[in-house]
């Protein structure tokens, strides 16, 4: 059956915390998020019971025994449809059968960052996009962490998709602090009240389309979710240079009446952020406020200074000092996962960027490098057209280490770009021929444009055993 997501979630009505006292709650997903989600309902004073197609994680019993939660893993029954609303752990699909049960008995399906807004009294910086919004939220985070820290009583409370679910820190969450959330259209799929103060869209490209039937346009709408609560007195944050959100967010802002603070490196926005002859330059009322050259930033690539501009942007919407920013955004540290320098070996650098888990990421990391790069990509596919790809590789990848299930496909669509190529099963095998191929003066990049799923848990572990191996390289 085929669902058109955001057009089920505009139907579902307000919810506040007293409400949830008097309704009973099923959630969803037995995964971090969805256990989270379960214990703040039921911890409000909600009648709560969680389904699970699959076995329950180690630990997780007894902790949902404890906060009072019914459940059933290995499968749902109608049991969970015995509900006045459901919540959905962010890996749980509304194509799924039993949220089409619960949609066609007419019960309201929400998300798990929807329900956690609920009980959240403190402004609200959410991010999302395609690619780099990990990487922004935690440079956003970095920023207010640094601009509080000096402000006894108040806190940076990083969360979402980043992964820390929102659920399991909204409950200390005071009305003073900040609250800095990266979104996934999964967890936007299902909202209805959630309302940050500030919105940020960095760009929107195919991803994820298994999840939304091959239709793009579905995607985009669930990523659109993020200001479709947002009015006067809000702000969105957008990327001008991406036609899909510069049109969408342009459009919506003459109805809904938000501010819209467009960032961009192809010229000085009328309000936002710009890279102007290599200089960053806010303008977020009238006058343009010059903040720092471009090579002061502590991260590389062209991504990251559209990263850094929506950093910035977002923080000075928020009253944060200039100075607090130019510091945090020159001394930011990095992401784990997301191009990690990990170690040079013999005059070669490695790298993890194992969150690459599309093609346009990894084309922003390519995109990175002077130097000649060795890549080893593959895993999962989703679907991907490497056609994008294929002049960077060219230009830019001595060899093509193709690994896992999508080994054949990637040396087809790319190996045969570059001068040299091979297959491997294993991590351990792909970064023996990787070292292989490598000159000094090289990267050994590992970004996989495919998902982990095939050999791993999660691109965490991924990342994490690339990470050992390299650093056991003699």
């Amino acid at each position: 059956m085929r669902t058109t997501t955001h057009v089920e979630i505009l139907s579902a009505p307000n919810m506040t915390p007293d409400e949830v006292r008097t309704k009973r709650g099923t959630v969803v997903g037995g995964a971090r998020s969805g256990r989270a989600v379960a214990q703040l309902l039921a911890e409000a004073g909600g009648e709560v019971f969680l389904t699970e197609q699959g076995p329950p994680p180690e630990g997780t019993q007894p902790a949902l025994d404890e906060a009072g939660v019914d459940y059933e893993f290995e499968g749902h029954t109608v049991r969970a449809l015995d509900a006045d609303f459901f919540v959905l752990s962010p890996g749980v699909p509304t194509q799924s059968n039993i949220v089409q049960q619960a949609l066609r008995a007419g019960i309201d399906v929400y998300s798990e960052i929807e329900a956690a807004s609920w009980f959240c009294d403190a402004p609200i910086v959410a991010i999302t996009g395609t690619n780099g919004k990990t990487t922004t939220t935690s440079l956003t985070g970095h920023v207010f962490r640094e601009a509080l820290a000096d402000d006894p009583g108040r806190e940076a409370v990083v969360a979402g998709n980043i992964g820390y679910p929102f659920s399991d820190y909204v409950r200390d969450v005071e009305p003073s602090d900040v609250v800095v959330l990266e979104v996934s259209s999964f967890q936007l799929d299902h909202v209805d009240t959630f309302h940050p103060r500030v919105s940020v869209l960095l760009n929107i490209t195919p991803d994820h389309l298994d999840r939304y039937d091959d239709d793009f346009e579905a995607y985009a709408q669930a990523k659109f979710n993020i200001f479709r609560n947002q009015g006067e007195g809000d702000t969105v944050v957008y990327n001008r240079d991406d036609d899909t959100v510069r049109q969408e967010v342009e459009g919506a802002a003459e109805t809904h009446g938000f501010r819209p603070l467009a960032i961009t490196l192809e010229g000085v926005p009328g309000a936002g952020g710009s890279l102007h002859e290599d200089h960053i330059v806010l303008r977020i009322d009238d006058e343009a406020e010059p903040l720092m050259q471009r090579d002061e930033l502590a991260l590389r690539g062209r991504h990251n200074v559209y990263n850094s501009l929506a950093a910035a942007v977002s923080a000075r919407v928020m009253e944060v000092e200039n100075d607090v920013i130019r510091e945090s955004l020159a001394g930011f540290e990095g992401v784990p996962h997301r191009l990690e320098e990990v170690r040079t070996v013999d005059g070669v650098l490695y790298v993890n960027d194992s969150k690459a888990t599309n093609v346009n990421a990894v084309w922003y990391a390519l995109e990175s490098f002077e130097r000649p790069v060795v890549l080893i990509a593959g895993g999962r596919d989703k679907g991907n057209d490497y056609a994008d790809l294929k002049p960077l590789v060219r230009e830019k990848v001595r060899a093509v280490v193709a690994l896992g299930e999508s080994a054949d496909k990637v040396a087809r669509e790319l190996g045969a770009e570059a001068p040299d190529c091979s297959h491997a099963q294993t991590m351990e095998k792909a970064l023996s021929q990787a070292q292989g191929f490598a000159q000094p003066g090289d990267v050994v990049l590992l970004s996989p444009a495919c998902s982990s799923f095939d050999m791993y848990e999660s691109y965490e572990e991924r990342g994490n055993l690339f990470r050992r191996l390299v650093k056991t390289l003699l």
